[in-house]
């Protein structure tokens, strides 16, 4: 398999091909590395590879839905046995992990093989990436650009082909706006529905949630197979579904109430290209059979973003201070950047009445936003306010103190984080793109446990909009 073949295939399309023998896990692995050796000088998303572990696959194929297809870990303290984990931060340059996390067993348990760790800004808490400790990540589509965080790298790496499927995070828009700004499908799952355990009960005041950035619909769906289902003491656990989500793929969906907004949460700007994007996302929608309108849930932005910047930085506050005493150091502004030490330096400020507070707010949007979809089963926004900017445009070492940084964390990220807090299930998917050539990512929210609903529009959608071989500039089948 060469690598422009190698390119062609799907996660899922990989697994059935080395299932049937028709190819190895070795050999496929093979074409990952080579694509990291000759795009990430390029692209700076994956911060380390691990060739070694292709010599000690055999040709059995590997078992699980996922079997012998090669991942990236995000390299945000989800613990692999023994490897580095450093979240992209000084503070924690050489922490190795002691144990493994749930969601790495069950990528193993898929099959998956992790042959690296894929770059993050500093804390997961910007959509550049650009890194005392490693860099700068560009956008395959435009390197000029950042390609969205913090599932910066993985994001870069899936879109440029060098995996097909890469382990992602989203605690505000961190799977849904990279998948927009490079061209991927993104899923931010139900809350509970991936198990966070044992390093986490439900980060970030329960607005986190893990899984992947995918190239296709049901690679979604199959990680979503792979990673979900509760573990032993989570707080939370999602609706069991009806039947594996891949099976989900190719069912019809039954006639849907969908409501739709252009209108930002926050009153701000939407880009004109991106409003008539998500407006033809509706349209489509609308063809297929569905009763659409344009509604949206009331939210009132100001004390929303001020209850979620309290809670972020509590939780950079308290993850600064644990994870530096795994290496012996304290948060300082010698080992973290201007903006992660402004948002430490507040958190620490903060009281257990702050932080009850903000969850107070959050219990409110969440009380709105459920009555809200009692009315409707599918809510379509665009997935960010604006296109792909200069790297330079949320750099972490502008002089900002931490309420004007989390102001332009989520400047571009408006429609994102209110579901993180809800905790329902939100899609990006790549529907279209701009003359230009940029991505425009359109979000489909549905009620809380309800992938499945999700997976069957989206999967539709895809038949309907094919978006598979649009590939960006940097790209692995356009390497001689």
């Amino acid at each position: 398999m060469n690598l422009s073949e190698y390119a062609n295939y799907d996660a899922v399309g990989l697994a059935k091909l080395i299932a049937k023998g028709e190819i190895t896990s070795s050999e496929v692995c093979r074409c990952a590395l080579a694509a990291v050796d000759r795009l990430n000088p390029v692209l700076n998303c994956v911060v380390q590879a691990y060739p070694e572990r292709v010599a000690s696959l055999t040709a059995k194929p590997p078992s699980g839905l996922l079997g012998g297809v090669p991942t990236l870990l995000k390299d945000f303290y989800k613990f692999e046995k023994g490897s580095l984990s450093e979240g992209g931060s000084e503070l924690t340059r050489g922490l190795r992990a002691q144990y493994d996390s749930e969601v790495v067993l069950r990528l193993r348990r898929g099959g998956l093989i992790i042959l690296g760790r894929s770059a993050v800004p500093e804390m997961a808490y910007s959509s550049t990436c650009d890194t005392h400790i490693h860099g700068r990540t560009s956008n395959p589509w435009d390197l000029d650009t950042y390609p969205g965080g913090s599932s910066s790298g993985s994001a870069a790496a899936v879109a440029a082909g060098i995996v097909p499927i890469a382990h992602a995070s989203d605690g505000g828009g961190s799977i849904r706006s990279p998948a927009a700004y490079t061209g991927l499908v993104g899923l931010k799952p139900t809350r509970g529905r991936v198990s966070d355990g044992p390093d986490g009960a439900d980060p970030t005041g329960g607005m986190s949630a893990n899984l992947a950035v995918t190239r296709t619909v049901r690679d979604t769906a199959a990680i979503l197979d792979v990673l979900g289902g509760p573990a032993i003491g989570d707080p939370h656990i999602a609706p069991a579904p009806e039947r594996p989500f891949l099976e989900e793929i190719g069912r019809l969906p039954r006639k849907l109430r969908v409501a739709f907004s252009t209108h930002p949460f926050d009153g701000g700007i939407l880009n004109g290209e991106i409003s008539k994007a998500a407006q033809a996302a509706a349209a489509l929608v609308r063809t297929m059979g569905h009763d659409v309108e344009e509604a949206a849930p009331v939210l009132d932005w100001e004390p929303f973003l001020k209850a979620t910047h309290v809670v972020w930085s509590a939780e950079v506050a308290y993850g600064c201070d644990s994870l530096g005493l795994l290496v012996g150091r304290k948060p300082s502004a010698d080992n973290l950047m201007r903006t992660s030490w402004a948002m430490y330096q507040f958190g620490a400020t903060l009281t257990a009445s702050d932080y009850l507070s903000a969850l107070d707010e959050f219990n409110t949007v969440r009380r709105r936003t459920g009555e809200f979809f009692q009315d409707w089963d599918i809510l379509i926004t665009p997935t960010c306010t604006q296109l792909a900017a200069p790297h330079a445009a949320q750099n972490q070492d502008l002089p900002l103190n931490a309420e004007a940084w989390s102001r332009l964390v989520f400047q571009n990220d408006v429609f994102s984080p209110v579901f993180n807090v809800t905790g329902q299930p939100a899609i990006s998917l790549p529907l279209y793109q701009t003359t230009a050539g940029a991505q425009i990512g359109v979000q489909f929210v549905a009620r809380f446990g309800d992938e499945a609903t999700l997976l069957r529009l989206s999967a539709a959608l895809e038949q309907a909009l094919p978006w598979r071989d649009r590939r960006p500039p940097v790209h692995i089948s356009r390497v001689p």
